[in-house]
């Protein structure tokens, strides 16, 4: 028992806390508003956390690689997986869809003029804010983290190249890393209070609204999803590491899913990945640049709602969804919206503009888009998130990159010979 409670004391306290903010939302609604601002501070501990957390993760790790080639490496198996992986979720969420159909009926009251409301801005303009920003204060806000993230890279490479003239500052990043991971430890101590009432305040504001117009296909993204999450994650994390991998991956995953899951921020959940890449033995040189592009390219979740959108779209209006240009095209427009528009300010909001001209969708349909996108987001998340670690997995396994673990037991076989 006391190993238990060692081993998983942090855990069971995460779990409680969410289970009585569940409760407190579902029994005691007027609750909410006092559990909310509690939350909310939680919360912004973990975005003013991310900033630093990033900065000093990437650029020291970047800054302590001494072959150029292995960053390159890194990054172009990264992509491939990526790719790979996304559009894997497209294909089985099209199979589930040809396999269990489901209809929405569409709200004509909730017409919305959301896309008429847009900025008149080419995309010219999208990748500029995509890729930099104008002023260096700007890079600290979350809004602009890809930006922040490639900021990141460049000092990282930077003092890499520097050599002996940059070795006080790689010394400086590497304390600051230390400094940074031992501040999310104390940060997600508060974490069964704070994610307990924000799950609260999710269950109060969601749980209704899962029901009615478009429960079929939120059912099916929630059963489907769900299934996707276990077995996909699982294939991955073995192909990745075997059995092994398996169990490291969802023991060290629970805290990340839950703060996903909670807070609807995949951003939020980026530190809390990054403490559970380490656990999980994922090299540092490879979780420090995978988990956080991942953060703004790499989206599961985003794959198979998209795929469930245009679907939906195409159900109400009659029109066959399962027409092979209108599939190669829907999965085309997948890999856009999760590794593209995912990176961009509203990217969600782009990558559904992107959708309805591509197909030419009316007005009528619009709303059933919109609406899918809001209702998935707790578990869309959850994918998104979580994804980057199991993605780290199996770039180190393809990048033939030794997990810390195995390393470790590398180290005391040799001694053992000695």
């Amino acid at each position: 028992m006391h190993r238990i409670i060692k081993n998983y004391g942090s855990i069971l306290l995460l779990l409680f806390g969410i289970l009585l903010g569940s409760l407190a939302g579902v029994f005691i609604p007027e609750s909410v508003d006092i559990l909310k601002p509690i939350g909310d501070i939680f919360l912004n501990l973990l975005f003013v956390s991310v900033i630093p957390l990033l900065f000093f993760a990437i650029a020291s790790s970047l800054a302590n690689i001494q072959d150029s080639k292995k960053l390159g490496k890194t990054i172009g198996v990264m992509t491939v997986v990526f790719i790979i992986t996304i559009v894997l979720a497209a294909v089985a969420t099209i199979g589930g869809l040809w396999l269990f159909p489901v209809t929405a009926t569409s709200d004509g009251a909730l017409l919305t003029d959301a896309f008429a409301n847009t900025p008149d801005e080419t995309w010219g303009d999208r990748i500029v804010r995509f890729l930099s920003v104008d002023e260096f204060a700007n890079l600290l806000s979350r809004k602009n983290i890809l930006a922040f993230v490639i900021f990141s890279f460049l000092v990282g490479i930077a003092t890499r190249r520097a050599g002996k003239d940059g070795s006080k500052f790689t010394e400086f990043l590497n304390a600051g890393n230390k400094v940074m991971e031992h501040l999310l430890v104390i940060v997600m101590k508060a974490g069964p209070i704070g994610l307990g009432a924000y799950f609260a305040y999710q269950v109060k504001t969601l749980g209704p609204e899962l029901f009615g117009f478009y429960a079929k296909p939120l059912a099916f993204y929630y059963i489907f999803g769900t299934c996707f999450f276990f077995i996909a994650y699982t294939c991955y994390a073995f192909i990745a590491r075997g059995g092994l991998g398996v169990r490291y991956f969802w023991k060290h995953n629970v805290a990340p899913s839950l703060t996903a899951l909670s807070t609807c921020s995949s951003l939020a959940t980026l530190p809390v990945n990054l403490l559970a890449a380490n656990k999980m033995g994922i090299p540092k040189g490879i979780s420090s640049v995978v988990i956080p592009l991942g953060n703004t390219l790499y989206k599961n979740g985003s794959s198979i709602s998209s795929i469930l959108k245009i679907y939906v779209a195409f159900s109400i209006l009659g029109w066959n969804f399962f027409e092979p240009a209108t599939l190669i095209t829907a999965v085309g427009i997948t890999i856009l919206v999760s590794m593209v528009a995912g990176g961009i300010p509203n990217g969600g909001f782009i990558g559904e503009m992107l959708m309805i001209s591509i197909y030419g969708i009316p007005n009528e349909a619009v709303p059933s888009i919109l609406i899918i996108g809001a209702l998935v987001d707790p578990l869309a998340t959850v994918l998104n998130a979580t994804g980057d670690n199991v993605a780290a997995m199996l770039v180190a396994r393809f990048s033939n990159e030794k997990f810390v673990s195995d390393q470790i037991n590398v180290d005391l076989s040799n001694r053992g010979k000695l």
